[in-house]
């Protein structure tokens, strides 16, 4: 299925968007995207610090629509308290490499 630009950017202008793992390739693809839609507000949520440094100097001519949020996707509180006024979140965080990890009975 194709998405019409006209389309996406109907949905996605005025928005408060939310992405987890932004700081990863996905994240980087997927905010490239949005940025092209007028959103009201982009939240890069991730865990690795240094690549929230780079990627804030990155996207410097975005940083009216951008937002970079250092924290965990384990962390329940956390990301409760980012959602609030989010209206799309996109979840791109992995965990990768959890020696022992068994996962949901």
């Amino acid at each position: 299925m194709v998405i019409k630009e006209s389309n996406a950017r109907a949905f996605f202008e005025g928005k408060n968007i939310l992405v987890t793992g932004g700081t990863g390739s996905f994240g980087h693809q997927i905010t490239n995207e949005l940025i092209k839609f007028n959103p009201n507000k982009v939240v890069i949520f991730s865990n690795d610090e240094f690549n929230l440094y780079k990627m804030r100097n990155d996207y410097k001519k975005h940083e009216r629509i951008l937002e970079f949020v250092f924290g965990d996707v384990r962390d329940f509180n956390c990301v409760k308290e980012i959602s609030r006024g989010i209206d799309i979140i996109y979840h791109a965080a992995a965990l990768k490499h959890v020696a022992g990890y068994e996962g949901c009975p």
